[in-house]
């Protein structure tokens, strides 16, 4: 159970493909328009229910409960020892080297 006042995920179609407006390109016009909002629990509730939710700027929106707590998930990959390596060519060229 998620408790009113959590910070959710919530997800709903704004828009079926059928509903898509006929001057969007045909690959989006394949697709529906769907939204995912942020924001409070307004009642205790299930992951996979329909909820109610209060955004950070006072808005009521509806969706289906995604998740509690979300987060970011995405990052800029491994390391790439050759980005290291061109940061201390720069460094050297635009500052005389290492400053340490």
């Amino acid at each position: 159970m998620i408790e009113k006042g959590t910070w959710v995920l919530i997800h709903r179609v704004i828009l079926e493909p059928a509903e898509r407006a006929p001057q969007v390109p045909e690959d989006t016009r394949r697709v529906p328009l769907e939204m995912w909002i942020k924001g409070y629990l307004k009642e205790d509730a299930e992951i996979g229910d329909t909820v109610e939710v209060r955004t950070r700027t006072g808005r009521s929106e509806t969706g289906t409960l995604l998740e509690a707590g979300p987060h970011y998930k995405h990052d800029f990959g491994s390391y790439v020892p050759e980005l290291q390596m061109i940061n201390d060519q720069v460094r050297d060229i635009l500052f005389g080297g290492d400053p340490s």
